[in-house]
């Protein structure tokens, strides 16, 4: 049987995979063997390093807030830069050369510059220049950065996302009559959403992981900084770093899930019925407009 990508393996390429899917299970098992035994050889296996996370201590005390202030500068950081991004990527399309440019300028220098810097900024800025307390000064000096990082990163997935359409949405939706606003709201934005997903949904990853960075730099009390709070009671560095390394993939792996399930749903949604659209519909979008162009048609016959 051929695909139209490729030709289907025969037998001799059929049992070659075989025999590649084997040496790479056999190679895995032994590289994970070996870090068993590496960590056995350490001592890192021992039940007084791993015990503390059976208990409710180490969970209500370190772990569990540290991944709530996680979960709340990543979720206030999503909030703020979606729209934020939105802006900026439909900004720097127009036609106006004053609201392109100023839209242009602000996304490459904020994309240029790294977003630990940011954070270190925003923290200054907050330090010298307002009177927001020592307590909250980390949570909003980190959700700064974020926002102004991953806004103009967003920015660029909007604006690409939007112009791999194919022209002729654009034309269409101008030959009925809309005007640019409508044709962005209503046409271009709803399509391009599935294929900007899988890339806004890797950047809403970036963004939950480098909350890290607040805590290494500026002290703020997510769940790295949380970590190493545990591991200095409990002395057990290794096993720490991996419990919590486990919460940030379980932490991601239901976010991309969420993503894919919304993705296919947004898919399924958008099939087209076969329908045409009638004068009733085209009336329905742009009553002005459309009336007016029927009412030239019906005087000129």
């Amino acid at each position: 049987m051929t695909s139209v990508l490729y030709d289907a393996p025969g037998p001799r390429a059929k049992r070659r995979n075989v025999l590649l899917s084997v040496v790479f299970f056999l190679v895995l098992a032994l590289f994970l063997w070996w870090i068993w035994r590496t960590m056995d050889d350490k001592g890192q296996l021992k039940w007084s390093l791993w015990q503390p996370f059976t208990t409710s201590d180490a969970w209500t005390t370190y772990l569990l807030p540290g991944l709530g202030d996680t979960l709340k500068a990543a979720g206030l950081s999503m909030v703020i830069a979606l729209p934020l991004g939105a802006f900026f990527g439909i900004a720097r399309m127009s036609d106006h050369r004053w609201v392109r440019v100023p839209a242009g300028v602000v996304v490459e220098f904020f994309r240029s510059i790294p977003v630990l810097l940011l954070m270190l900024f925003a923290n200054e800025f907050y330090v010298r220049s307002t009177s927001v307390g020592s307590e909250e000064r980390p949570l909003y000096a980190v959700v700064t950065g974020l926002v102004l990082y991953n806004a103009s990163v967003l920015a660029e997935i909007v604006r690409a996302g939007i112009l791999s359409l194919p022209k002729g949405q654009t034309e269409a939706a101008y030959a009925i009559g809309l005007r640019k606003g409508q044709t962005m709201t209503s046409i271009l934005l709803p399509q391009s959403v599935t294929a900007m997903l899988p890339a806004i949904v890797s950047q809403l990853v970036v963004i939950v992981k480098d909350t890290a960075l607040g805590g290494v730099m500026l002290g703020f009390t997510e769940l790295l900084n949380a970590r190493s709070t545990l591991a200095a009671n409990y002395a057990n560095v290794v096993a720490s770093f991996i419990v919590v390394a486990i919460i940030y993939i379980v932490l991601n792996l239901a976010l991309t899930t969420f993503a894919s399930w919304l993705e296919g749903r947004l898919r399924r949604s958008k099939k087209s019925t076969g329908a045409v659209l009638g004068a009733d519909d085209a009336v329905e979008l742009n009553p002005s407009q459309v009336a007016t162009g029927f009412g030239a048609g019906g005087g000129g016959g």
